[in-house]
């Protein structure tokens, strides 16, 4: 089982100077991830960063820790734009960028605000069209697409992507929703959340696994740095994330850093 911090991109961390300052000490204290989440509005004049700006700073900053959004929202997104970003953090990172993607929530405030969809149905559609033109354009092939919600005119796109055969892709979902981990089976990971915000037992998880149909899938939780290690590597946990509790302040968020992994 590999570790990653997971910090929300709000608050005090809306600051890219204070998420490179803890992404360098993540690496020196032993972490193998640094994950930041995607979100545009949280609360009324809520201080929020960009996720990407952050995260291009940390590939920067650091060499060997794995980054990546976790997750960012595909339905707000322009694929193709998404697609060169994440390229670019490819190949400023040396290949070390894992691509969360979801749905997005809250929906009322992350899409309502702006007048975009809301309806969960909707946006999985928007997704899944979105994945299929971002991993079209990853592989440097003529490549062109026609869907219910994106056209692309043939077109190469270069650069590929550092890695092989592209940039992993892991797929979040809120359980007990199920349409998520099937998605999640035709990529590369998955980020299963429990839609109460409570940690979800191991045998959720392990039945969350056969909903992939796959076994050879990235599996990530989140959680407090006191989990039942061993009980969610058996039901299929390869990384385990740790994120500040509600509230925490940031002095909290450096000590919870530095205390290293669980493990």
């Amino acid at each position: 089982m590999r570790f990653a911090i997971n910090l929300p991109n709000f608050g005090d961390l809306a600051d890219p100077r204070v998420v490179v300052e803890l992404a360098v000490a993540a690496e020196s204290c032993g972490w193998d991830g640094f994950f930041i989440w995607d979100h545009i509005v949280v609360a009324d004049a809520m201080p929020v960063g960009d996720p990407w700006v952050q995260l291009a700073a940390v590939a920067q900053a650091t060499d060997r820790i794995v980054i990546g959004p976790m997750v960012t929202p595909v339905p707000r997104r322009r694929p193709w734009v998404l697609a060169r970003q994440a390229v670019s953090l490819d190949h400023l990172s040396g290949g070390r960028l894992i691509l969360g993607v979801g749905l997005g929530f809250p929906p009322v405030e992350e899409f309502g605000t702006f007048g975009e969809p809301t309806d969960p149905h909707h946006r999985a559609s928007l997704l899944d069209e979105g994945l299929e033109v971002i991993v079209g354009m990853w592989s440097g092939e003529p490549f062109e697409y026609r869907g219910n919600h994106f056209t692309v005119v043939e077109t190469s796109f270069a650069p590929s992507p550092i890695q092989r055969p592209r940039i992993p892709i892991w797929v979040a979902g809120m359980w007990p929703n199920r349409a998520p981990f099937r998605r999640a089976g035709r990529f590369d990971g998955v980020f299963p959340i429990a839609a109460d915000g409570a940690a979800l037992d191991p045998a959720v998880i392990a039945e969350i696994v056969g909903l992939t149909g796959r076994d050879d899938l990235d599996v990530t939780v989140g959680g407090g740095p006191d989990a039942d290690l061993e009980a969610l590597e058996a039901a299929g946990v390869t990384w385990y994330q740790v994120g500040p509790y509600p509230g925490a302040g940031l002095e909290d968020v450096r000590g919870m850093v530095e205390a290293g992994p669980p493990a």
